[in-house]
């Protein structure tokens, strides 16, 4: 199975942009979407061409801003939306599909904002959302996917210097958020299969940041402990374009 993981920066404009070529191209048996900055009812408008695909999505209340979805080749044996947090389930940033042998967790985490200013609320939220994967993982393993908003470590940013703790998405409290939600007992499969590649998922739309190459890798794929010996790659596709991220895969045995 291949699981594919894509920040599509709105998805009724990234389906103009070739959203539906990219699912063929890249041979996703699950594609998760994050900020799909659409009503469910827009996302099954969006998405009426896919074939082949069965379509889920959880939209946030307030229209035109953040969004998740799932489309999945195979039927999931149940789809839930959030995380059951009445103050944290109003933004659409949570979806998850229970399959046979895990359940795919598609998140879109909170950014921390211009200034900082939903820093707080960010750590809040974190704190929740670790709490509800450890839940999860009692019943099941899990991989989890999706935009992160928060470079790991220096070899996830061009530059990390001066950005640590100055600029969103790479602050101490975001990076601990991230370190407690490993905790849970889960790995970035990315790093772990390649432990020393610079790669970015993410570049700003200022100073051709793409062009440069000036990016941040804060998309990731997370996996249950115990089913590294089943995950054959991981990859981040940047020569796939259409937004200002670029998709990533999971391929599991």
């Amino acid at each position: 199975m291949r699981i594919v993981s894509f920040n599509v920066n709105g998805v009724r404009a990234s389906v103009g942009k070739g959203l539906l070529d990219t699912i063929k191209q890249i041979g996703a048996d699950v594609f998760c979407v994050q900020e799909t900055k659409a009503q469910n009812d827009q996302v099954f408008k969006a998405m009426e061409d896919l074939e082949g695909y069965h379509v889920y999505a959880n939209s946030a209340e307030k229209k035109g801003y953040s969004g998740v979805a799932i489309f999945s080749k195979k039927e999931p044996i149940h789809v839930t939306s959030d995380m059951g947090v009445k103050k944290h389930d109003t933004e659409g940033r949570i979806i998850s599909a229970e399959y046979d042998d895990f359940i795919l967790v598609n998140v879109y985490v909170p950014n921390s904002g211009s200034g900082l200013k939903r820093l707080e609320y960010r750590s809040t939220w974190d704190k929740a959302f670790a709490k509800y994967l450890k839940t999860l993982q009692g019943v099941k393993p899990i991989i989890v996917t999706g935009d992160f908003n928060v470079a790991h470590r220096a070899i996830d940013l061009k530059n990390d210097k001066s950005n640590y703790n100055k600029t969103s998405g790479y602050t101490q409290v975001e990076i601990d958020g991230l370190d407690r939600i490993l905790k849970t007992g889960l790995l970035d499969m990315f790093r772990s299969l390649h432990p020393e590649e610079v790669k970015y998922t993410f570049w700003s739309q200022r100073f051709n940041a793409r062009k440069t190459n000036a990016g941040w890798r804060i998309d990731y794929f997370l996996a249950s402990k115990s089913l590294k010996d089943r995950i054959t790659d991981c990859e981040i596709h940047n020569d796939i374009f259409g937004s200002d991220h670029c998709p990533i895969s999971l391929d599991i045995v």
